[in-house]
C-alpha cells in the first residue's frame, strides 16, 4: 500500500472563543493532514520531534490512536513541547500566539523508508525556516530520488512577514521539488504582494512548479496545471464552527484522492485530465468542509469511517 509521508511541526493547540478556553487539540499543519488521512485509512507516517514532557505524551499517543505510524516522532529529552494559542474571531479564524522552547538546537531525525509514488506533504515556515532545513531538503531529497509524489503547502503566515527575504531561496528550492503545489491568497500576499490567482501562478510559481492550486477562502478554487489547464472551482457553502485545519484538511482531501482513485507520479508528469482534477478538488473541499463544522483540527472520526479507503 502506497504511504502518506507527512513532516512538520508537531504542538498543542489551545483554542480561545471570545477570549474563553474551549479546547485544547494537538495540531500543527502537516500534522492535521496527516491525522485526516489516517482517520480514513491511509498508510500515514508522521517525521516531527516532541518533548518528553505530558504534551509530548498527548501527541504520540492521539497519533497512534488515529492509524499513524509513530516510529519517527522524535522523542527529545528536557525538551519542552511547543503550545499555540489560537484566538478565534467572529468569522472564525484564528490568530496564533505560539510558544516554543529556546533551546530547540538541531538533531537529526530518522527518516522512513520511501517507494515509487508514495506522497510526501511538507509546507509552512518549517519547510523554509534555517533550523530544520537540513531534516526537510534530506527527506525531499530521498523522496525525489524514490520516485515519490511531492507535495508542498506553501502556508505562510502574515507572522514571518519578516522574514521573507531571508527564507524565498528555501522557497524557490521548495517549489521546484515540488510537484504540486498548494497555497492560499494570504499566503501569497505576505510572499509577493499579489492577491490573484493569475498574477501569482504567471509571475512567481509556473518558473518551478506548473502545478498550482490556489485557494481563497470560502471564494472558488483555482488549478493551474500543464498545457495551459486552468480552471475554477466554487466551494460549497457550509456553516463554520473553526477554520483553523480547513487548508491542512483540503491538503488531506486532495491526497485521498490520488489514493483513491490511483493516480501516480506518471499521471502528474503526463499532466492530470480535467475529469481527474475535478475529483481532487471534489474530495478536498469536502474533507475542509467537514472539518470546518467542527472544533477540532481534523475530519470527524464519523467521515473518516465513511470515506474510508
Amino acid at each position: 500500500m502506497r504511504k502518506v509521508i507527512g513532516i512538520g511541526e508537531t504542538l498543542l493547540d489551545i483554542i480561545f472563543k471570545d477570549n474563553k478556553p474551549v479546547e485544547a487539540v494537538p495540531g500543527g499543519s502537516t500534522f492535521n493532514a496527516i491525522v485526516s488521512l489516517g482517520r480514513v485509512g491511509a498508510n500515514a507516517f508522521f517525521v516531527t520531534e516532541t518533548g518528553d514532557d505530558h504534551v509530548g505524551a498527548l501527541v504520540r499517543s492521539f497519533l497512534s490512536s488515529n492509524n499513524v505510524c509513530t516510529d519517527y516522532v522524535l522523542e527529545r529529552k528536557g525538551w519542552k513541547s511547543p503550545v499555540s494559542l489560537a484566538f478565534l474571531d467572529s468569522d472564525n479564524n484564528a490568530n496564533y500566539t505560539f510558544y516554543r522552547d529556546p533551546n530547540a538546537d538541531p538533531v537529526d531525525i530518522p527518516l522512513p523508508d520511501i517507494n515509487p509514488d508514495d506522497i510526501v506533504l511538507f509546507g509552512s515556515f518549517y519547510a523554509v525556516s534555517p533550523a530544520t532545513r537540513a531534516r526537510v531538503i534530506a527527506l525531499l531529497e530521498r523522496a525525489r530520488d524514490c520516485g515519490a509524489i511531492i507535495y508542498y503547502d506553501v502556508n505562510f503566515r502574515p507572522s514571518h512577514r519578516g522574514d521573507v527575504m531571508k527564507v524565498t531561496p528555501n522557497l524557490i528550492e521548495n517549489l521546484e521539488f515540488a510537484d504540486i503545489v498548494r497555497g492560499s491568497r494570504d499566503d501569497f500576499e505576505v510572499l509577493y504582494k499579489k492577491d490573484s490567482a493569475e498574477r501569482v501562478y504567471r509571475a512567481e510559481t509556473s518558473f518551478y512548479c506548473s502545478r498550482l492550486v490556489y485557494t481563497d477562502g470560502p471564494r472558488p478554487v483555482t488549478v493551474f496545471s500543464d498545457g495551459g489547464f486552468r480552471k475554477e472551482y466554487a466551494m460549497p457553502e457550509t456553516p463554520t464552527v473553526s477554520t483553523i485545519g480547513a487548508g491542512d484538511n483540503f491538503n488531506a482531501g486532495l491526497i485521498c484522492a490520488m489514493l483513491r482513485y490511483d493516480i501516480r507520479r506518471a499521471d502528474i508528469e503526463r499532466g492530470l485530465t480535467e475529469a481527474e482534477w475535478s475529483k481532487l478538488i471534489e474530495s478536498a473541499t469536502a474533507f475542509s468542509a467537514d472539518c470546518c463544522a467542527g472544533i477540532y483540527n481534523y475530519v470527524s472520526k464519523e467521515f473518516g469511517a465513511s470515506h474510508s479507503l
